[in-house]
């Protein structure tokens, strides 16, 4: 009874694109008469076999056998040093290879945090959200100063194929009043504990209202590659959900950096719903009107500036 149950799921998430047959052999490298009488039940899948099917077709044996609420997830690398973060963005890579880089991939972003793929360019931004994120995950790391930190090349390589991705697929990003607290907070933060000197600070700050300001330009009526919706009533998460015609992955944070990610087909299917149903309660800054557009961006740059005055006004009374 579980081999049919198990069979019979196969099929469901094989869909009829593909030739079940075909792919029980390839995952399980076996020949077409063995994958065959296991499909019919002829014979049985060993639970070696069973696990990597399930795997393969993101099955959560929990759900189908005993119709809990329980979905199969696969998680990011854990991240403690440079060879570790190059680790990580090497797998996030390796989770969204299955996506063309193209316009034929949607990618729908909760953007608690600016977005991670805004970070992983070769600029003074980029740079500090690496020190940040080494600093703060590190916790056997002595504390170093943002002058003295140096960029690895696999890690640039590896941030630079996650920026090509991002910047070659269709876009969804929903943002709010506080999607830059957390970075214009890290400013202050490592100004404060003496790591950042106040030079580098305030580049920084600018460097946060040139990248809003990019934004802001590509924020047209005629933009169907990126649009940016906010909503003033949502508590933003930092999911990401990438869909294209054929299936769907979300990523669920867990820590800073650290993601969860399921192919679950009713888990993602559930997800996409909640983002358009989202969607339609913001307020989509392409098309809005020039007062309100302006509004939603002036805030950004007057809080901005808020935190380099605060800098500033620091510095007057050393």
């Amino acid at each position: 009874m579980h081999q049919e149950t198990f069979v019979r799921e196969l099929y469901k998430k094989n869909g009829r694109n593909n030739s079940l047959l075909d792919i029980v052999s390839s995952v399980l490298d076996i020949s077409y008469d063995a994958a065959h009488r296991r499909i019919s039940m002829k014979s049985k899948f060993s639970i070696d076999e069973a696990i990597e099917l399930a795997s393969h077709y993101g099955i959560s044996m929990d759900t189908l056998f005993h119709k809990e609420e329980h979905v199969l997830v696969k998680k990011t690398k854990e991240i403690t040093s440079f060879q570790e973060l190059a680790l990580y963005l090497a797998s996030s890579i390796k989770a969204l290879q299955e996506y063309q880089a193209d316009t034929s991939t949607l990618m729908y972003y909760s953007a608690k945090d600016i977005p991670l793929f805004y970070t992983l360019q070769n600029n003074v931004l980029s740079k500090f959200k690496l020190f940040v994120w080494l600093n703060l995950l590190d916790f056997e790391r002595e504390p170093q100063s943002f002058e003295s930190f140096q960029l690895k090349a696999p890690t640039v390589e590896n941030s630079q194929k996650l920026n090509d991705f991002y910047a070659q697929t269709n876009r969804h990003e929903i943002w709010n009043d506080t999607t830059i607290n957390s970075t214009l907070q890290q400013i202050i933060y490592f100004y404060q504990s003496g790591l950042l000197s106040s030079e580098d600070a305030k580049t920084l700050c600018e460097s946060v209202k040139e990248l809003v300001a990019d934004i802001e330009k590509k924020c047209t009526a005629k933009n169907e590659h990126y649009k940016l919706y906010y909503h003033d009533l949502l508590i933003l998460n930092n999911n990401v959900l990438v869909t294209d015609q054929h299936q769907k992955s979300l990523f669920v944070p867990y820590t800073m950096l650290g993601y969860f990610i399921t192919k679950d087909i009713d888990t993602c299917q559930n997800s996409l719903n909640f983002f358009q149903h989202q969607l339609k309660n913001s307020k989509l800054i392409n098309t809005a009107g020039t007062r309100d557009k302006k509004i939603f961006f002036n805030k950004a740059y007057q809080k901005i500036d808020f935190y380099k005055n605060q800098i500033t006004g620091s510095l007057e009374f050393q």
